[in-house]
């Protein structure tokens, strides 16, 4: 096991914590400007945006990236992982920051709550950028497919009580090592980058309380929260929407994502990262620090 220390990553940034909507939040801000709020993706916590904190702070943005309720140095109840509840703490986190609007940004389950903030808090919402997770309609409808329930069949695993969590943590959480390298492209990530990931993981409570995040996405299909939840999302989102997906994404495929525009009653943009996988942004970091920039330098998405 590791404590908390093991997310302090020293950098050009500077770590807060933060309490919004009765939770403990850490995270860490580079820059000045408006708000781009950063949330991570499963099996990772907020360093997974460093390479994004400096371009974005150089650009002229104040950027911040938060560890999501359950992760690194956040606090770790034991219930509030449904996405409406993660949404409603992203929301909480741009009050506490102390802005009425932020551009949020979200890979994967990060991207899921971006997805959900555009129709629950559009208001609060300047744009939105997503990465490798498709709309949650899309989503759902894909994992009826052969070629995407195979690709997403560990989503199932996770159901079980207790064994995935011994599993992940197992041998010194060598299974976040090969979900890393397995769902990104050939030579990423490098030891030292792994290590991170896998020392992070082993902070008491984050296994079980990544897994709770999809938990609560299977079981609630069959519930009536679940069932609230996605008519509200049939609905389209009024918010400016930028879609980047890893071409060779091996987990959430491409082919899943596309589409997703339907849901988007606003300026909208697909851009397929070519020879990235589930990790764009750490994968392919200079392209997607230009269309992520570039995109919100451009004015046409605001009108």
């Amino acid at each position: 096991m590791r404590d908390e220390s093991a997310v302090m990553v020293d950098g050009p940034w500077t770590h807060r914590t933060v309490s919004a909507a009765g939770t403990r939040f850490h995270l860490v801000e580079a820059g000045d400007g408006p708000l781009v709020l950063l949330l991570h993706g499963f099996p990772q916590f907020w360093w997974s945006w460093h390479r994004q904190l400096t371009p974005l702070a150089e650009a002229g943005y104040r950027a911040v990236a938060v560890d999501l309720r359950g992760y690194g140095a956040s606090d770790k109840p034991p219930r509030g992982y449904d996405l409406v509840t993660l949404a409603a703490d992203a929301a909480g986190l741009v009050r506490a920051l102390g802005e009425a609007e932020a551009v949020v940004v979200g890979h994967s389950t990060g991207a899921m709550l971006g997805w959900t903030m555009g129709r629950y808090f559009p208001k609060m919402v300047r744009r939105l950028a997503v990465l490798s997770m498709p709309h949650p309609l899309r989503l759902r409808a894909g994992m009826l497919s052969l070629g995407q329930g195979w690709s997403s069949r560990h989503f199932f695993g996770y159901q079980l009580p207790m064994l995935p969590e011994r599993r992940l943590l197992a041998d010194d959480a060598a299974l976040v090592g090969r979900m890393l390298r397995g769902w990104s492209r050939p030579g990423w990530p490098d030891a030292a980058t792994e290590r991170r990931f896998r020392d992070a993981f082993q902070i008491p409570g984050v296994a079980h309380c990544s897994l709770e995040y999809y938990r609560w996405l299977f079981r609630s299909q069959v519930r009536p929260d679940g069932q609230r939840y996605m008519a509200r999302m049939r609905r389209p989102a009024t918010v400016p929407t930028l879609q980047m997906h890893g071409s060779a994404d091996p987990v959430l495929l491409p082919m899943t994502a596309r589409g997703s525009g339907r849901y988007v009653e606003a300026p909208y943009r697909w851009r397929l990262i070519e020879g990235a996988g589930h990790f764009p942004h750490l994968e392919r970091p200079e392209r997607v620090n230009a269309l992520l920039t570039g995109w919100l330098g451009d004015t046409e998405p605001d009108a």
